[in-house]
């Protein structure tokens, strides 16, 4: 039964998230129905990140146990030529090494989010940024963000339907960066409670915004109650940008490449 490894970029806008669900299609059915068309499965595809609806991906590995082995190149030809109609792309696919795991074999999972700082709303970026129609100081989001850095109790920014069995997670970076009108913010961590980027960018949007002193985060996190952070950002800036794995040189972490 070989595995085959995938590297999946997609246009989240169109579906209700990674995983199959009876509200909507799905980034897992699509991929799977196109898989069905081609080859046989042994199993579901399964993802590094289960993202949201709206949520993006510029390199989601992914698995795939199949009954038969096939080039690779035929593989990704194949499921590219079923995915047409819909908005995702396999980057890449390649025989997977013995006891690989998209989800399980995970070192670390970044995530980019980006904010249009302008009063225009976007026309080319629309649905791929949130749109704050008003200037964002980046540096005093970074001095918030280092705060927030490390091994914490983050219920502050954990959504209430989360089902990870603790809020305490490390946080390995968060970076803020200004880029002309664009504000970008990157996370990297071994894992991510359910909503955590989007709550964190919504409360360093606070603080952009003056509305909210630089110590309004930390302050967020010590109280470890959701309603003393900031709100969820919207889906459409959320980006899983990349995933490590054991061995393997993870991406350029001086600021994401884009």
């Amino acid at each position: 039964m070989p595995r085959y490894r995938l590297l999946l970029e997609f246009d989240g806008g169109p579906f209700c998230g990674w995983q199959v669900q009876a509200n909507g299609p799905s980034v897992q059915a699509a991929l799977e129905e196109a898989a069905d068309r081609m080859v046989q499965r042994t199993g579901p595809a399964v993802a590094a990140g289960r993202t949201d609806a709206g949520v993006h991906a510029q390199a989601l590995p992914v698995h795939l146990d199949l009954e038969h082995e096939i080039m690779p190149e035929r593989l990704a030809g194949g499921l590219n030529h079923h995915l047409r109609q819909v908005p995702i792309v396999v980057l890449q696919a390649s025989r997977a090494p013995e006891g690989f795991h998209a989800r399980f074999s995970a070192t670390a999972r970044h995530y980019r989010y980006r904010i249009l700082t302008r009063r225009a709303p976007p026309a080319l970026e629309r649905g791929r940024v949130w749109h704050v129609a008003r200037s964002l100081d980046a540096e005093r989001m970074q001095a918030a963000a280092e705060t927030l850095v490390g091994r914490h109790d983050f219920t502050s920014f954990r959504d209430s339907a989360c089902q990870a069995a603790s809020p305490v997670k490390t946080l390995s970076r968060l970076w803020v960066e200004r880029r002309g009108l664009l504000i970008e913010i990157g996370a990297s961590a071994p894992s991510f409670l359910h909503h955590q980027v989007r709550n964190l960018v919504g409360t360093l949007k606070l603080i952009g915004q003056g509305s909210q002193p630089v110590g309004f985060a930390e302050s967020a996190l010590a109280a470890r109650d959701r309603a003393a952070a900031g709100p969820t950002a919207p889906a459409e800036g959320l980006f899983f940008v990349a995933a490590d794995y054991p061995g393997e040189a993870g991406p350029r972490q001086s600021k994401m490449a884009p």
